[in-house]
């Protein structure tokens, strides 16, 4: 999930009741509700780095004692005071569980068993900024401030503390879960239920969209393609409306390919792994571009999550790259070439 809804959520278990286990609580949730995602800090050593170690070791379940301890340990170096260290450490052992759930229920997934299992875990349950989850965490932060507004126009000083809006959005949030889980599995059985081309699926997977509980993105994947649908629970699904893209055999190119670090991990990664091999003109003749995508994230071409790379005729990669973008602007000229 996005760090807003990560520090909603932390705000919000505040404000639930864990304020009143000790000194400091909103600040100690707020923090380790975001601490696993300290691994941007990869960033500076490139997109690719970035990658391997996103939802990697701090977001695994043998890092969450650790995790929390350190949230404790700032909170208390920030504000100069002595803290109740068993229960500031229990608060934040349940901010940094928190981050772990709601990272577990979209469609990138986290790897909890690390060091034991490099294993993905996915529910596929809620877009990475889900709506109407960010829209009740939302409410439950301005609801002191909105109740207070009201009180004052009708002269009643009492103010709201915001623990019973906090108990129903928390458990609101659960519920709407639990639906989105049946949904979910709706729109798995609708895809395993057809044959496409007269056979059925070897895999399909249904990934949620950022507002509407009812639509989400249709994943098949058969011999010969990978089919994305527009799909919608309320009504029948339509196979005739796929957008497809082919599943190329393994070639030269692509083995070449593989064998770079970004295609070497961009292939662990992905679920719906895509190529598209296409010519390009080289300084000294002619060569091929390489693109791979993950179709959770866009196509060839287009949304983010791409890697790209340049073969020459000899077969030998010229260059390679992985990026967040769209890659449209990688691999279409000789990446000997001074700019």
């Amino acid at each position: 999930m996005d760090n807003l809804s990560h520090s909603l959520a932390g705000l919000a278990l505040s404000r639930a009741g864990l304020n009143r286990i000790t000194p400091r609580a909103t600040l100690l949730l707020l923090l380790s509700a975001n601490i696993p995602d300290v691994d941007i800090l990869a960033l500076a050593k490139g997109q690719l780095t970035y990658l391997e170690i996103h939802r990697g070791p701090t977001h695994a379940l043998l890092a969450m004692p650790i995790l929390a301890l350190e949230s404790v340990l700032i909170v208390a170096a920030l504000c100069r005071q002595r803290l109740p260290w068993f229960q500031a450490w229990v608060v934040c052992c349940i901010g940094v569980l928190s981050h772990l759930l709601l990272d577990w229920t979209n469609d990138y997934g986290i790897r909890p068993l690390i060091p034991f299992s490099m294993q993905w875990f996915h529910l596929d349950l809620n877009a990475l900024t889900d709506g109407p989850i960010l829209a009740a965490l939302g409410l439950a932060a301005v609801w002191p401030w909105l109740s207070g507004l009201v009180s004052g126009e009708i002269g009643d000083a009492k103010k709201s503390s915001g623990q019973g809006i906090a108990i129903a959005v928390l458990l609101f949030c659960i519920a709407y879960d639990a639906g989105r889980y049946n949904l979910h599995k709706r729109a798995v059985t609708q895809l395993e239920s057809r044959l496409y081309s007269g056979a059925p699926p070897l895999e399909v997977a249904a990934l949620p969209t950022a507002v509407n509980p009812f639509r989400w993105r249709g994943i098949v994947v058969t011999k010969a393609a990978f089919l994305e649908f527009n799909l919608n629970t309320l009504s029948q699904l339509n196979t005739e409306s796929a957008d497809s893209y082919f599943r190329i055999p393994t070639t030269q190119s692509t083995a070449s390919a593989r064998k770079t670090q970004q295609f070497s991990y961009f292939l662990y990664f992905s679920r719906f792994p895509v190529w598209s091999v296409q010519p390009v003109a080289l300084n000294d003749g002619s060569g091929k571009r390489i693109e791979l995508t993950d179709l959770r994230f866009g196509q060839p071409g287009q949304g983010g999550f791409h890697c790209v790379a340049v073969e020459n005729e000899a077969g030998g990669i010229l260059g390679s790259w992985f990026t967040y973008g769209d890659g449209s602007s990688l691999g279409w000229t000789d990446p000997r070439s001074k700019h």
